[in-house]
Order: structure tokens, then C-alpha cells, then sequence
């Protein structure tokens, strides 16, 4: 169980965000509202002190899985065939037109 931690810091920056960000993303996951890329996730993190106020910390295997959901995988592009202009209408059963005509 030799997992390293790693400080807030530390961690907002091998996420490439701010540490307020960070923050923010740890209340957001503590509500169950937190997600990444569309997909709810959430934080696993320490913290330490009596009444749980103290430094925050997070195992680096942690980051690396947060990283990995921030992760952007392109995806192919679906080729679409030109629409067709349509010569019929389906349900109308008399001729179109001016009905003066």
C-alpha cells in the first residue's frame, strides 16, 4: 500500500487547472454534481486535520485517472450521402397545385 500523495497544488497543476479550480471540482464531486466531459465522476481525495479543515491530498494514481478522463478521443466522421429532393409527398393523394386551376 505504498501509494504516493500528492498536495493540491501539485495536483491542479497535472491537471492544467488552477487551484481554485481544483477546489471547486472537489465540492462539485463531495454533492454529486461533478462531471468531466459530460460524464459524472467523482474525486477521491484526503484531508486531513480534527474537524477535516486541513491540507487536501490526492494520490497521484488518482490525478492520472482524472487526466485520463479529460482525455479527448477523436472519433470518426460519418460520411453522409446528399439529401435527395423528393418527387412525392407520402399521404397526399391529389395533384398539387393552384386550386383555381
Amino acid at each position: 500500500m505504498d501509494s504516493q500523495l500528492v498536495n493540491s497544488k501539485d495536483a491542479a497543476k497535472a491537471l492544467g487547472v488552477s487551484v481554485l479550480t481544483l477546489y471547486d471540482w472537489l465540492s462539485q464531486s463531495d454533492a454529486g454534481e461533478f462531471e468531466i466531459r459530460g460524464q459524472p465522476a467523482t474525486i477521491n481525495y484526503y484531508q486531513g486535520g480534527r474537524k477535516g479543515q486541513g491540507r487536501i491530498q490526492i494520490e497521484a494514481a488518482e490525478v492520472d485517472r482524472l487526466k485520463e478522463l479529460m482525455r479527448v478521443r477523436p472519433r470518426s466522421v460519418r460520411q453522409r450521402r446528399p439529401s435527395q429532393r423528393r418527387h412525392f409527398y407520402p399521404g397526399i393523394t391529389v395533384e398539387l397545385g393552384d386550386p383555381g386551376d
